[in-house]
């Protein structure tokens, strides 16, 4: 499954991300979707009016500091850096950290605890991003589990956890918690705007007004255009438009936009009352196949086959041009791909062809099997704004240096 081009948008993109007003004739054909969101919102309303008039409850599991990170979109937004650069943060304040995982995508479900210190267990047993996590940060115990309560209390009893990341928790309110971040990525704010199966929503944007603080992946600043005010998406001020699905895949820079000539949902509401965090996410360097750590020019000229399963594989795409690489070619599949044999031999088969080295990222490696030769380019994350809303949030002693 690849797009015509390594240029070219995925389906998915092109709809809950629009770069434009959609046409009527759009409109009209995705009208069944439409319809369906509909019905799915109301369900989300309702649970969410359950929640806040106390009818349903959330468990509190005390003693234990719960830290949701989750987000309003489906998939893409950068969450998975967001948990990691908590996780560490924690560690190295001498916290006892867990990560409550559900483990999307993975084959069993019986509940697993392990930390990255110690043998770890299978893809299909753990999913992709639980995996990555502990490779990541071996101090952590991961708990994945459907069952995010009976994970925290474990955590709790039997490690002696002192505070746990709900990853992946805006959504699932069964847990009580003392802090939910909420994550945003800011190139792309809440697309169309629309609630699945019609736009990338899972929650109505009324639903921001949970968030304790939110932390905002930048867009990446297009070169050649002026650079744009600060804090676009949340402050309410003018913004510039962020670069939609298409313009992640070329050269070109997207052309600068104040909000009124953004596309309808795009941008969030404001929320001036919650704090911030922005944060800018780039590559630190790559891991060649042998495992080595190697400098983010490495592969600065080589010709490269793009091999991810993500949901919004554009970024990846834009960020190996801004590592100077050649992307002659990308074999591109849904979030949480498995790979099969069969498929890994045609991405080695075409790479070859052009004589190209396959990359990925951190999180497909996970699921590619032992022996399958291929870059991994690394992810950091920094924070440009709001340390010390991120540290008050993390209940860490405060830092004079915020900006």
């Amino acid at each position: 499954m690849s797009p015509s081009s390594p240029e070219a948008p995925t389906a998915i993109e092109r709809v809950f991300y629009p770069s434009e007003p959609e046409p009527w004739g759009r409109r009209v054909l995705l009208s069944p979707l439409t319809a369906v969101s509909w019905t799915y919102g109301a369900a989300v309303r309702l649970r969410g009016a359950l929640y806040d008039s106390g009818l349903l409850r959330a468990e509190r599991a005390e003693g234990l500091r719960v830290i949701s990170v989750g987000n309003l979109n489906v998939g893409g937004t950068g969450k998975t850096p967001a948990v990691l650069h908590l996780a560490e943060l924690l560690v190295r304040e001498g916290r006892k950290v867990g990560i409550l995982t559900r483990g999307y995508g993975r084959a069993s479900r019986e509940p697993l605890t392990f930390i990255g210190s110690e043998p770890l267990p299978s893809v299909e047993d753990a999913g992709d991003e639980p995996l990555l996590l502990a490779r990541r940060c071996p101090q952590v115990r991961l708990f994945v589990g459907a069952d995010r309560v009976a994970g925290a209390y474990r955590a709790r009893d039997e490690f002696g956890v002192d505070t746990v990341l709900l990853d992946d928790g805006f959504q699932h309110r069964r847990l009580a918690r003392d802090q939910d971040i909420v994550v945003v990525d800011e190139a792309v704010g809440l697309g169309n705007g629309h609630m699945l199966p019609r736009g990338p929503l899972r929650e109505p944007r009324s639903s921001l007004r949970r968030a304790t603080l939110f932390w905002v992946r930048v867009a990446p600043a297009p070169s050649g255009a002026a650079r744009a005010p600060q804090a676009p998406a949340l402050a309410g001020s003018p913004a510039a438009m962020p670069e939609s699905p298409h313009a992640h895949m070329h050269s070109r820079a997207p052309e600068v936009m104040d909000m009124s000539g953004a596309v309808e949902g795009t941008f969030l509401p404001p929320e001036p009352s919650v704090p911030r965090v922005r944060t800018r996410y780039r590559p630190t360097g790559w891991v060649d196949p042998s495992g080595q750590f190697l400098p983010v020019d490495a592969l600065a000229g080589q010709p490269v086959l793009a091999l991810a399963g993500l949901a919004r594989p554009g970024g990846f795409l834009r960020t190996l041009q801004s590592l100077g690489t050649e992307v002659r070619d990308a074999a591109l599949f849904p979030d949480h791909h498995r790979f099969t044999a069969e498929e890994l031999r045609d991405v080695e088969a075409r790479a070859a062809r052009q004589g190209a080295r396959v990359v990925t990222t951190e999180k497909d490696a996970v699921r590619l099997p032992p022996g399958f030769a291929a870059w991994v380019v690394r992810l950091g994350v920094e924070v440009l704004e709001g340390e010390s809303h991120l540290r008050r949030a993390l209940g860490l002693a405060d830092v004079s240096r915020d900006l």
